[in-house]
């Protein structure tokens, strides 16, 4: 009896070293790329549902506002990767929620588990799913006309700062998820409040063609200064003030966003 129940009782009560926690990291991130087998819809908003936007927004749109579907494509698509990204992390939000509701996460944490690993798993593969849909998207461009206006390297710089923002604002798709009753809710709520937010930016038409009422609002949205950020780097522009800018927002948002996202989930756990 001894020789059985006193490894046991050692490993529960051993801290977890940051090695194993990134291991365990790793592992849960795996496990929830892997539930999209289970889900293929939700292949298809974050791989084909972006496509779909672009060709529309291109070849529809695209002659009346630019009068050249090619120049309208080169404006729009940096800002249509800052859309998607905003929209692809409601996935960690329901991921979490579904596992709440489930029991899944109370039996994750009664494993001798780092207590930020599932936090961190389901971010980690959120991640995952931005670096995959932003490579679809920029391939789809190029291959309907979009040409990189700066270096490789410029391009690389605007992926990493949209990753940046999207792991910033991952903490918001938590917060949401840890207080909805239902991942349907959580998608609902992430649609109804992020199409108007990424709609009323500079995304799709430039600022100047808006109200001025509304154009004082559209300067300051971290939807529209992390677009044209990534413009800047992509095609060529401004780069430094609106950099800069996204990053603020990023910080403001981990700040406000990350200690009521773990009170919220303390509570319901």
């Amino acid at each position: 009896m001894t020789t059985v129940t006193a490894p046991l009782a050692r490993g529960l009560a051993a801290r977890v070293s940051p090695i194993e926690g990134l291991q365990q990291t790793m592992t849960l991130a795996w496990r929830a790329l892997v539930q999209i087998r289970h889900n293929p819809w939700e292949l298809v908003d974050f791989s084909i549902q972006p496509i779909i936007f672009t060709l529309l927004f291109t070849y529809v749109f695209g002659g009346a506002i630019s009068a050249s579907t090619g120049k309208y494509l080169t404006y729009a698509l940096p800002g249509i990767l800052v859309m998607n990204m905003f929209f692809v992390t409601m996935y960690v939000g329901m991921g979490l929620n579904t596992d709440l509701t489930k029991g899944v996460f109370d039996r994750l944490r009664s494993l001798p588990l780092a207590r930020w690993a599932p936090l961190a798993g389901r971010i980690t593969a959120d991640l995952l799913k931005q670096v995959w849909s932003i490579v679809l998207l920029l391939s789809t461009g190029v291959i309907l006309g979009f040409r990189i206006g700066t270096t490789v390297l410029h391009v690389l710089a605007a992926v990493v700062l949209i990753l940046v923002f999207a792991l910033a604002f991952s903490w918001v798709s938590v917060l949401v998820g840890v207080l909805a009753k239902g991942p349907e809710k959580v998608y609902l709520l992430g649609m109804t409040t992020l199409f108007p937010v990424t709609v009323v930016s500079n995304v799709f038409v430039p600022t100047e063609t808006m109200p001025g009422w509304l154009q004082a609002f559209v300067k300051v949205s971290p939807v529209t200064l992390l677009a044209n950020a990534s413009r800047g780097l992509m095609v060529g522009g401004p780069i430094t003030g609106p950099a800069l800018g996204s990053l603020l927002w990023a910080a403001m948002i981990l700040v406000v966003f990350v200690p009521l996202s773990l009170c919220a989930l303390k509570l319901r756990v």
